[in-house]
């Protein structure tokens, strides 16, 4: 298996949504403007050197979005398609988005885990990243389109 690792452009854009849609439980981190195609258009032009996709022989296996404010970087919607899950591809799209950050100046990131998402969280504990109990996650919905 030979893996490449790339940035994401907006022609994977159609693949990486039928990732996302094809995951138990991914739907429900997924907003109707934000990770429509203009809104991750959006995202791309603001962070067009820190999101990524896992390829093999042209077949998207992964993906990762990441981007930064200038201050702090944020992790978004990493996926990997279940049956390559466990074979080290969010291990590599992880470690490239974070030397990304890094290259970028950015020397802490962040990233929101849904509580019930236990594959997903045991696997950013083994990648290092920790909780932070002593937080209170708030947010406001500023559009309420954005379902």
């Amino acid at each position: 298996m030979t893996i490449t690792i790339r940035l994401f452009t907006m022609q994977d854009y159609q693949d990486l949504v039928e990732l996302w849609n094809g995951l138990s439980g991914f739907k429900q981190g997924l907003r109707s403007i934000d990770d429509s195609q203009a809104g991750i258009e959006k995202f791309l032009r603001r962070n067009p050197k820190t999101c990524f996709v896992a390829e093999e022989d042209g077949e998207l296996l992964g993906g990762i979005l990441a981007g930064h404010d200038g201050r702090r970087g944020y992790i978004y919607h990493a996926a990997v398609r279940l049956e390559f899950q466990g074979k080290g591809i969010g291990k590599q799209l992880a470690d490239r988005a974070c030397q990304a950050l890094q290259e970028e100046g950015i020397t802490k990131a962040g990233m929101l885990v849904f509580a019930t998402n236990e594959q997903g969280n045991a696997f950013w504990e083994s990648q290092g990243w920790q909780t932070r109990p002593d937080l209170i996650y708030r947010n406001k919905t500023l559009n309420p389109d954005n379902l």
